[in-house]
């Protein structure tokens, strides 16, 4: 009885555009307990289990990622609100962030510079042709800026996105070891650059250490958008022709 019940679910659930939605759901429950039960161990990040589990779970059943995103596409749409909303607790920084406007520009603007151009340059010193090295370049802005950037470059834009939830991943996984063995303690310094080089999926982890950090994390991620569409296509122009 109750395999024909499963059986039902899923022969409804496949039909349907709420797979996709109820496959990512469970993914991401899954990966939340399992990273609440690993006692918040960074290395079991949330998001990179999830995602892991979703390509399993396309690869063992043969969907295609168009039918899956068809109904996963809801947890997409709310991206925009959740980006908005980040205004929330960087509004709460406001008294501290006037004092620090100036630093916070400097950093994200050498942050951009470095990230953008240490990936491709060695990218291309390890044998990456042209194109490869040009999609890395905003591998460290958020996903749908850094894929108008790599168009717009001559970067591959399918390959950015992959290169920008890895960079993501590793950032949220590694980004506070990397503090602690700088010791930089200030967690107003340490969202910046977390948000610089990780953008969302970093800054959903600053979140979970603290609101400061967090809320300087997400305003870091958006300087980076901006400061990256603006800069790294002048950039490149200069960089490519020594590549």
């Amino acid at each position: 009885m109750m395999r024909s019940d499963l059986s039902d679910i899923w022969v409804y659930l496949a039909a349907s555009p709420l797979l996709g939605l109820t496959v990512t759901l469970v993914a991401y429950l899954a990966a939340w307990h399992l990273y609440q039960r690993a006692g918040s161990n960074p290395l079991l990040n949330p998001v990179a289990v999830a995602v892991s589990l979703l390509i399993i779970f396309l690869l063992a059943t043969g969907l295609p990622y168009s039918s899956y995103f068809a109904g996963a596409q809801f947890v997409h749409f709310l991206l925009g609100p959740a980006t908005v909303a980040l205004a929330v607790p960087l509004y709460r920084q406001l008294p501290r962030l006037r004092t620090l406007w100036l630093p916070v520009c400097v950093a994200v603007l050498a942050g951009v510079c470095s990230a953008a151009l240490s990936a491709a340059v060695i990218a291309r010193l390890l044998g990456a042709t042209p194109v490869t090295a040009l999609s890395l370049a905003p591998k460290s802005v958020t996903a749908p800026v850094a894929m108008g950037i790599s168009e717009r470059i001559g970067g591959l834009p399918s390959l950015t996105a992959v290169l920008v939830v890895m960079t993501g991943i590793l950032g949220a996984v590694l980004g506070g070891k990397v503090f602690d063995l700088l010791r930089i303690r200030d967690d107003g310094i340490r969202g910046v650059a977390m948000g610089t080089t990780s953008h969302g999926i970093g800054t959903a982890r600053a979140f979970q250490i603290s609101g400061e950090m967090g809320a300087f994390s997400g305003l870091a991620m958006a300087l980076t958008a901006l400061g990256s569409s603006l800069v790294l296509p002048w950039l490149v122009r200069i960089v490519t022709r020594f590549l």
